[in-house]
């Protein structure tokens, strides 16, 4: 296995004119700057649409694509609306942050427009869209309109009929909101084939896309209500226990996510259907996909619904090598990687090691004074090559804001690994890629405010917070030819 690298940016990240990242000229123009900076990887977060909170790891849907991601500029060229009426709406003055409540004022009225204009019934691509993904495509296209009607309310707050899918209400709300229903079917095939057509770009020019997916569902999505059996769902529809990790080194009360568990007695049954269907989606959607929480297949701790923290949960099994085997079955062998990251048993090892993906190594584990029985396994002359090593996730702190705040001991572990004594902090970041790029890892993959040498006002995400997440913007002026430049010397110089 070649030794290359990549760079983490999530599409919502990118700049562009209509107030958060999307498949326009700029996404173009992004991959045009990785294969001058000679990477072979763009790695970007969930492309799911999102609710309250912003996250793209609470989805309204496992299979659909975000609304705020498609092109108003390609929508331009259609015809279907006019640059004027993209100018006019306000989503926000800021260069740098996404203003979502003016997105999800404004955006949504540009989007019904086009829909409105573009007789898309008559269009056969769309035709054979609809079909094609009808298994999950019409379940959320009502879930959608039917979440609309009362008031954007989570579907466990729906009448009793329409959230217990009966059959007449079913067939009441599709005839009633049919044009709705359309509404959201066209958001999607516009999604979609915005989305391909800027894969295939990236593809044809070298560049490989990793995906991300989170292992567990948001409670309030399509997927839950149209398929409860799947999950840990009791009668009233209400999970019976809820995801999360426990309490440690670096949160007291544990977390608590709250997406309902898998039933997976159900899924083992089933020969893991409904899995294998995901993940066959979502290779056609990436080149390779990296699995969110991986632990949590070998064993997931489980926390009692309306729980208030973390601290009363307990493990539970989950289906190990089983499904993995089965989707080798079903699919070949793709490219996986095994976000391993957290407290790792001999059980999680084992499960990494035989599925043979490679797991994860963060560099700023390695000098944690907190976690010092597994920091070694993130210094980087101890990476084996079947890994992905990164400076930080999307969840971390960027290296330059992380070595401000760590601890003078820390400091001075980092400062005598580096062999770098009189370096400022602010400036160590290049010598902390340099390292990473130089180890042994098969693939490097380097979050783009690192290699701008930003401070946390770019963070993407701080685990556990609401209301300030999710919300960065490269400047265009950032992603200059001298940056490139720079980036492909240290690219080229570390053999990848």
């Amino acid at each position: 296995m070649d030794r290359k690298a990549g760079i983490l940016l999530p599409i919502t990240s990118l700049p562009s004119k209509y107030g958060i990242g999307d498949f326009g000229q700029c996404a173009y123009e992004f991959v045009d700057f990785l294969v001058a900076a000679g990477q072979k990887y763009w790695q970007i977060l969930p492309l799911g649409p999102t609710g309250y909170g912003d996250s793209p790891y609470q989805s309204f849907s496992t299979f659909a694509g975000n609304p705020y991601m498609i092109s108003l500029e390609e929508l331009i060229k259609e015809g279907v609306i006019s640059q004027g009426e993209c100018d006019r709406a306000d989503f926000g003055y800021s260069e740098e942050y996404i203003d979502y409540e003016k997105l999800y004022n404004n955006r949504f009225i540009l989007l019904k427009k086009a829909y409105e204009k573009s007789n898309i019934e008559a269009c056969d691509e769309y035709r054979n869209f609809v079909d094609e993904n009808s298994w999950w495509l019409d379940d959320y296209a009502l879930f959608m309109s039917v979440k609309d009607r009362f008031g954007g309310k989570m579907w466990t707050e729906w009448d009793e009929d329409i959230k217990k899918r009966c059959n007449a209400a079913i067939i009441k709300y599709q005839q009633e909101y049919k044009e709705d229903i359309s509404f959201w079917k066209y958001i999607q095939f516009k999604f979609y084939k915005q989305w391909m057509d800027l894969k295939t770009y990236a593809n044809n020019k070298g560049i490989k896309i990793i995906g991300d997916i989170p292992i567990y569902v948001a409670m309030d999505s399509a997927d839950i209500w149209s398929n409860n059996e799947l999950f840990q769902i009791n009668e009233f529809g209400y999970p019976m226990a809820v995801a999360g990790c426990p309490p440690d080194g670096f949160s007291e009360n544990g977390q608590l996510w709250g997406n309902p568990l898998y039933n997976w007695e159900y899924h083992r049954k089933t020969r893991y259907k409904w899995w294998i269907k995901r993940l066959e989606h979502c290779f056609n959607m990436y080149d390779v996909v990296r699995i969110d929480h991986f632990r949590g297949f070998d064993e997931y701790y489980s926390i009692p619904y309306g729980a208030k923290d973390a601290k009363c949960g307990h493990w539970e099994k989950g289906p190990g090598m089983d499904l993995f085997e089965q989707v080798r079955e079903a699919l070949g062998e793709k490219e996986i990687i095994a976000e391993d990251l957290g407290f790792m048993t001999d059980s999680v090892r084992r499960l990494v090691e035989e599925s043979g993906f490679p797991n994860m190594k963060v560099l700023e584990f390695a000098f944690d004074s907190r976690d010092t029985g597994s920091s070694n396994d993130y210094l980087p002359h101890n990476y084996q090559r079947n890994c992905v090593a990164y400076t930080g996730t999307h969840d971390n702190q960027t290296l330059v804001s992380w070595f401000d705040t760590i601890s003078w001991e820390e400091k001075k572990s980092v400062r005598q690994y580096l062999c770098d004594m009189y370096t400022p902090g602010y400036r160590l970041y290049k010598s902390f890629i340099s390292v990473l790029l130089s180890s042994n890892a098969g693939m490097c993959i380097i979050p783009l405010q690192d290699y701008l040498g930003l401070d946390d006002r770019s963070r993407i995400n701080t685990p556990s917070t609401v209301g300030l997440n999710w919300r960065w913007r490269v400047k265009k002026r950032m992603l200059s030819e001298e940056v490139s430049n720079e980036i492909l010397k240290m690219t080229k110089r570390y053999g990848r």
